[in-house]
């Protein structure tokens, strides 16, 4: 389980999956999901390195070793996310049952005009969020997302919905760009979304506690909630079985600041309080972590060159 998560292929190729998406607007939900019994098993046999890791992740969560049976539940929950996210992209939250707790918190910073950070994790659905649009119509999301790590699946997906894709900021793009985007969306008194619990490639990373043992977290997410200078929001699209998802949103920090000569000590501050919400929704809905690689050693570059970069930042 080594190398880069930005190294694993794409899941399926885009004659695949197009006739996934498109069998599965034609036949309906229900008649879909008896199949993706099926799909989960392919991938459970034929994805070693991603089988592996799930059964890392949860013999780490569990206290105990993850039986194959545990291990298929876990990758069959991520398919049923990944099915239900064209359901929620082409026909909104009409087939689904959404439990939302925190959206009175964050209208209510909504409602001060200097927009919200809203900051998740690779757990459950992120396109859970779309569900703010009824709740939220006033405030425009804007969704900072890597298109060139999914390029096909992210391709099929838009074509559904081209409003959503529209209102994506390409994180491949580059530093400026994307905080610019970023900035304009929040002056607008709107919310943009990001995950922050993976490091791109060549990007700082510092070590926190997560799970019993030190994992690497990107700092770049919380610069730009410092940069930005307006309230920060976790929030979680966790899966529930059947047709449930739970959305919650809660309060991080009314505002983020590094200073420079705390810089250090402020980031593990705040990188550690994100991974003890991390592990307190890991152990609440412990099969919707859909990190599917070794996430402790997940920084492929050597230590000295990330300590070299952090010198340089600092």
């Amino acid at each position: 389980m080594s190398g880069h998560w930005q190294d694993q292929r794409e899941g399926g190729n885009r004659f695949w999956l197009g006739v996934l998406v498109a069998a599965t607007l034609r036949f309906g939900h229900g008649f879909m999901r008896r199949f993706l019994y099926l799909i989960s098993l392919y991938y459970f046999l034929r994805r070693g390195s991603e089988r592996r890791a799930s059964r890392a992740y949860l013999t780490r969560l569990f206290g105990r070793r993850a039986s194959l049976l545990q291990v298929f539940k876990h990758i069959h929950y991520f398919a049923t996310t990944m099915l239900d996210r064209i359901y929620l992209l082409a026909h909104g939250e009409r087939d689904f049952e959404f439990e939302v707790t925190g959206l009175e918190q964050l209208q209510h910073y909504l409602g001060q005009g200097r927009g919200v950070l809203l900051v998740g994790t690779h757990q459950g659905s992120f396109e859970a969020l779309r569900a703010l649009a009824a709740r939220c119509p006033d405030a425009p999301l804007r969704v900072l997302l890597d298109k060139q790590k999914t390029p096909v699946i992210t391709e099929l997906l838009e074509a559904l919905a081209p409003e959503v894709g529209a209102a994506v900021i390409d994180i491949s793009q580059g530093g400026a760009a994307v905080t610019l985007a970023m900035a304009e969306t929040c002056r607008a008194g709107g919310m943009v979304a990001l995950l922050a619990d993976r490091g791109r490639a060549h990007e700082t990373l510092r070590r926190v506690d997560f799970l019993g043992e030190p994992a690497p977290f990107p700092i770049g997410p919380w610069l730009l909630a410092s940069t930005l200078q307006v309230p920060v929001m976790l929030c979680f699209g966790l899966y529930r079985g059947g047709r449930r998802y739970a959305l919650s949103f809660e309060l991080f920090s009314e505002r983020v600041d590094i200073p420079r000569a705390a810089r250090h000590q402020v980031l593990d501050e705040i990188l550690r309080h994100y991974a003890q919400r991390l592990e307190h929704y890991a152990r609440l809905e412990p099969y919707n972590w859909f990190n599917f690689y070794d996430f402790w050693q997940q920084d492929s570059a050597p230590a000295s060159a990330v300590h070299a970069r952090a010198l340089r930042e600092a």
